[in-house]
């Protein structure tokens, strides 16, 4: 089966990513599409595995297969995390729609850890900007300001919130270039205070409940092999 195929025929949950779930958007705002496709069991009984994920078909459009898209979630992954928790839903199955009733079992205090690394990564990049060209990327400044504020504040009230309401206009001055390098650090900073003291009081458990999404997974997995059996 092709990788497109498994995209068109099997996605169980589809959803709108970036600027406009973030409520960013502008009038130049791309529309990001991120979605999760169930392979039928089947297609494991060969020696040629069906992918972990795809790009396309079409553009600005990438999936993952279900195994994998839940590997990440419980690892903390903040892009996949925050794709379970887009306001943007374009299509969901009835499997999709027990995914995102999942969306809580996925979330732990790993999250600080891996959002706090991404952001790291990302604030090198932007230091590594300010250093060769005098300036940081602004748009990329912005995301790690929104990427900050997400991750305190799902420490603080254990539940991912990703459109950013209230903070819309401090930050898309950030993407203009309207506001000072130095006080882009000196917010940077104050959300990495922030996010290390919401750690201490957060009411997230110390991990993701791994039982609970292996369980569905199963389940998942032996319905498509009922439903399709294997061809001699």
């Amino acid at each position: 089966m092709q990788p497109e195929a498994l995209v068109r025929d099997h996605t169980v949950y589809s959803c709108v990513m970036g600027s406009r779930a973030f409520g960013l958007a502008t009038e130049a705002s791309d529309t990001d599409r991120r979605g999760v496709f169930l392979a039928p069991t089947a297609l494991f009984w060969r020696f040629e595995k069906p992918p972990t994920h795809v790009e396309g078909p079409d553009e600005e459009r990438f999936s993952w297969e279900l195994e994998r898209f839940c590997e990440l979630a419980l690892r903390g992954n903040p892009n996949v995390l925050e794709c379970l928790h887009s306001p943007l839903v374009e299509r969901v199955d009835d499997t999709g729609r027990e995914l995102l009733s999942l969306r809580g079992a996925f979330l732990s205090r790993r999250a600080y850890g891996t959002f706090t690394r991404y952001a790291l990564g990302q604030r090198r990049k932007l230091d590594a900007d300010v250093r060769t060209t005098g300036a940081p990327r602004w748009k990329h400044a912005m995301h790690l300001l929104r990427l900050l504020i997400s991750c305190r504040d799902l420490l603080r009230t254990g539940e991912l919130r990703i459109d950013v309401g209230e903070a819309r206009e401090p930050l898309l001055a950030v993407k203009r270039g309207e506001v000072p390098w130095s006080e882009v650090e000196a917010r940077m900073a104050r959300l990495g205070a922030e996010t290390e003291a919401a750690l201490r009081h957060t009411p997230l458990p110390p991990e993701p409940d791994h039982a609970r999404v292996a369980d569905f997974l199963f389940r998942v997995r032996r319905a498509s092999a009922l439903a399709s059996p294997p061809r001699r």
